[in-house]
């Protein structure tokens, strides 16, 4: 049995783990930042940064204490090394450095993403490749086919916006708070999804791919109008998201061969709406339906983790100069996607 301490710093969580390669969570901690943002409407990144500084170091000393560990009992060390922020994606990674260094253990250099895509297998074994997942957080919205460790084919992806994104734009739109995304849906808990009538992009057409930059500006000239109430305008913007990604989803499972499950994962995977039309899909299509825990879906350092475990156990480490990496894709053959740029 293998033990991984996780690092995580990409965006405003700052987190750390200790993972088997049992699947065994053995301790996480986590310190959000949303106080500190919340002025703000939105991440900033410097403010982001130095949060990572000031507690990164005492979260570790609380997770192996909690776990009655020492860092000699750990096999190796699995950092967030991109995409993300790269002011707090070099905090963590160049923490992972020096401990790995000076305990003389293996560095892991986790794709954020990967860290998502593979935290379903963390929590339920029965999750074999391949699989299609639909990777939906505030940063990405992509559907891939996940044949292994490492191996991702890019099906789809967002043109312009991430579907989180667009949560949390329609948040600040509508002054319902930070973060967005929860924010979102308990609005829309008493609101008329009916009541609004708002675009679904590229629903329906022959491109697999999303876009949420028209929805956006749907909101808010909604807004704008005076005439809808907040929450009518959030339930009828969350079932535009829904609608969306159930059609675009829909349409990749046609070219997903092999697939032995339909998988949400990222942030936006919390989603309780967008969850329940997801696993309505997959039962429509005869795939068995794996969602991770909600806690699994936002940023953490669990899938951390597990995604270095799932590395080191097929003995995949990174020397100590391996870089940090603003933009990093799972599938970096993937074909080119008009207006997509970096977020391909």
């Amino acid at each position: 049995m293998a033990i991984i301490l996780g690092l995580e710093s990409s965006c405003d969580e700052t987190a750390a783990a200790l993972v088997t390669s049992e699947r065994v969570v053995l301790a996480h901690k986590l310190a959000t930042q949303e106080a500190a943002h919340r002025p703000f409407g939105g991440v900033v990144p410097e403010i982001a940064a130095r949060a990572h500084v000031d507690v990164l170091a005492a979260l570790i000393e609380q997770t192996l204490e909690e776990a009655g560990l020492t860092l000699n009992d750990v096999d190796a060390i699995a950092a967030t090394a991109g995409p993300g922020l790269i002011g707090g994606v070099m905090v963590g990674l160049v923490t992972g450095k020096a401990l790995a260094h000076a305990a003389g253990k293996p560095l892991i250099a986790v794709n954020h993403l990967e860290g998502h895509a593979l935290s379903p297998r963390l929590a339920d074994p029965a999750l074999e490749f391949p699989y299609l997942l639909l990777l939906v957080s505030g940063g990405h919205c992509q559907l891939l086919l996940v044949e292994g460790v490492g191996q991702y084919r890019r099906l789809a992806t967002t043109i312009d916006d991430a579907a989180g994104e667009a949560f949390d734009k329609t948040a600040k739109l509508l002054k319902l708070g930070f973060p967005g995304g929860p924010a979102v849906e308990a609005a829309a808990r008493s609101g008329n999804a009916k009541a609004v009538p708002l675009p679904r992009p590229l629903v329906g057409t022959a491109e697999p791919h999303f876009s949420f930059a028209g929805l956006k500006s749907a909101v808010l000239r909604a807004r704008d109008a005076g005439i809808h109430k907040p929450e009518d305008i959030a339930a009828s913007f969350q079932q535009a998201v829904v609608d969306c990604l159930v059609d675009r989803t829909k349409r990749a499972i046609h070219r997903a061969h092999g697939a032995t499950a339909l998988v949400v994962a990222g942030g936006v995977a919390a989603n309780q709406a967008i969850r329940t039309a997801l696993e309505a899909l997959a039962a429509a299509n005869g795939l068995p339906f794996f969602a991770p825990p909600l806690w699994l879906c936002t940023d953490n350092a669990a899938m951390i983790g597990w995604a270095g475990a799932e590395r080191f156990a097929l003995g995949l480490t990174d020397p100590l100069d391996v870089i940090a990496r603003p933009r990093w894709p799972l599938d970096p053959d993937a074909e080119t996607v008009r207006g997509a740029g970096v977020k391909a």
